[in-house]
C-alpha cells in the first residue's frame, strides 16, 4: 500500500508532463506505466500506451528530448521550417524510413524544436502536479477536521495551529484525590481563582507543596481550588493533590481530553495548507544544504527503505497521519526536481530559460558538464541515505 502511493505520485507527475506536452502539440511516442520489460501496450494516434512489469513508477517519452536524436537532420528540420534547399523528403513515417529520415513534420513538433516557453511549461507540469496534489491532501486534512491528520500538519509546523487544546475532563483515576470530586466532562476554567489553560493548570497544582520533605504520596498541606464548569453552570471544588515520586510533581489524577481540531473554512484550510507546504520548501532546502555540510545531519537523510518504512508507521497511525505523509512525499518531489540539474526537471527549465536569453541553442555538453556537479551531491546523499537505513535495520 505505501509503495503503491510512492508510484502513484511519481506516474501522475509524468502524466503532468504527458498532458501538456500534448495541449501545445508535441510528439509524444510513449506513456508507460511502470518500467520495462513491457507487459502490455497499445497505440492510438502515434502515442503507444505500456504498461511495464517493474512497479517503479512509469515514464513518458517525447521526441526531440535528447537534441542529440536531431543530429544530422538539418535538411528535414530546413523543410519543416519552409526553408529552400531542403530536397525531397517523404511525407510520411513510411517514406522516412526508406530515407533514413525522420518526417519532416515530427522533427518539427520535436521537443528541442519548439520555442522555450512550451518546454518550461511542459517541464513544470510534472512538479507542478506534485504540488497540487500535496495541496489538495494538506487542505482536505484541514478542511475535513481530521484529528490525526491535523495532528501531523501541526508537527510539521508547530508556527500553523491546528489543534485546539481544551481543559475538558477526559477521565478519573480511581483512588486519586479527583475520584468523587470531578466529573468526565468538566471543563476547568480557574485553578485558585485564576484562568486556566490546560498548562497553566498542570502549573498551578504542581505548585503546592507537602507539609514536609516530598514523598511519594505525602498530601499537599494545602487544597487546590478548582472552578469548573458543569452542566451550564460554574461549580468551585476543593481537592488536595498528592505528590507522585515518578512524574516527580503534584498530581490530582484526571486526564485531560485531547485537542479538538481547529475549525478551517475553505479559505483558511487553503491559506493553512499553504503554509505548511511554504514551510515544509524552505526546510527541505535548509535540510539539504546541513546534509551536505554537516555529519549529524547525514545521519538523518534515509532512501526508500527508510520513506517506505516512516510511511508504514503513519499508515498504522490513521488515515490523517497517511494523507499527510503523502502530501509531504509529493511535496518533497516536486522540489527535489526543481534542483537545476539535468536530468531533473529543474536542470530543463534553466537551459530552455538560458537558451531564451542567449538567443540560440547551448551544447548539451555544456549542460551536462554544468549539472555533473549537482548530480554528484544528489548521488551522495542517496548512497548516504541507503548507508544509514542498512545501519538501522542491522541495530
Amino acid at each position: 500500500m505505501t509503495l503503491f502511493g510512492i508510484v502513484l505520485l511519481i506516474v501522475l507527475h509524468e502524466f503532468g508532463h504527458f498532458a501538456v506536452a500534448k495541449m501545445v502539440g508535441m510528439r509524444v511516442e510513449r506513456f508507460s506505466l511502470f518500467f520495462p520489460p513491457t507487459i502490455f501496450r497499445v497505440r492510438r494516434g502515434e502515442t503507444e500506451y505500456a504498461i511495464g512489469l517493474i512497479p517503479a513508477g512509469g515514464y513518458v517519452k517525447i521526441t526531440g528530448m535528447n537534441p542529440e536524436e536531431l543530429k544530422g537532420l538539418e535538411p528535414a528540420i530546413a523543410m519543416a521550417s519552409g526553408l529552400p534547399g531542403a530536397g525531397a523528403v517523404g511525407t510520411d513515417e513510411r517514406d522516412s524510413e526508406e530515407t533514413g529520415m525522420l518526417d519532416p513534420e515530427i522533427v518539427r513538433r520535436a521537443y528541442y524544436n519548439q520555442a522555450p516557453w512550451k518546454r518550461v511549461a511542459v517541464i513544470l507540469a510534472g512538479p507542478g502536479v506534485n504540488i497540487l496534489i500535496a495541496f489538495l491532501l494538506f487542505w482536505a486534512v484541514l478542511f475535513t477536521g481530521s484529528l490525526n491528520g491535523a495532528a501531523a500538519l501541526g508537527n510539521l509546523d508547530p508556527s500553523v495551529q491546528t489543534l485546539v487544546p481544551t481543559t475538558a475532563v477526559h477521565s478519573i483515576e480511581p483512588g486519586k484525590p479527583a475520584d468523587g470530586v470531578l466529573k468526565p466532562g468538566d471543563r476547568i476554567v480557574a485553578v485558585d481563582g485564576k484562568p486556566a489553560t490546560e498548562e497553566t493548570a498542570v502549573e498551578r497544582i504542581a505548585s503546592h507543596r507537602c507539609a514536609g520533605a516530598p514523598t511519594d504520596g505525602c498530601r499537599s498541606s494545602t487544597p487546590v481550588s478548582l472552578t469548573v464548569r458543569r452542566a451550564g453552570r460554574e461549580v468551585t471544588l476543593s481537592v488536595y493533590p498528592r505528590y507522585s515520586a515518578k512524574e516527580r510533581r503534584m498530581l490530582v489524577g484526571f486526564e485531560f481530553a485531547p485537542p479538538s481540531v481547529k475549525g478551517f473554512g475553505v479559505l483558511g484550510a487553503a491559506g493553512a495548507a499553504v503554509n505548511e507546504m511554504w514551510h515544509v520548501t524552505t526546510q527541505t532546502l535548509t535540510g539539504f544544504g546541513r546534509a551536505l555540510t554537516s555529519s549529524k545531519a547525514r545521519s538523518q537523510v534515509s532512501s526508500i527503505v527508510g520513506i517506505t518504512q516512516d510511511a508504514h508507521e503513519t499508515v498504522v497511525a490513521g488515515t490523517g497521519y497517511a494523507l499527510v505523509f503523502l502530501g509531504f512525499l509529493s511535496l518533497i518531489l516536486a522540489v527535489i526536481n526543481l534542483f537545476p540539474f539535468l536530468p531533473l526537471d529543474g536542470g530543463h527549465v534553466l537551459w530552455s530559460v538560458a537558451e531564451k536569453l542567449r538567443g540560440r541553442r547551448i551544447s548539451l555538453v555544456a549542460m551536462y558538464r554544468y549539472s555533473s556537479v549537482g548530480i554528484v551531491l544528489l548521488l551522495f546523499l542517496v548512497v548516504n541515505g541507503v548507508s544509514n537505513d542498512i545501519s538501522r535495520l542491522a541495530g
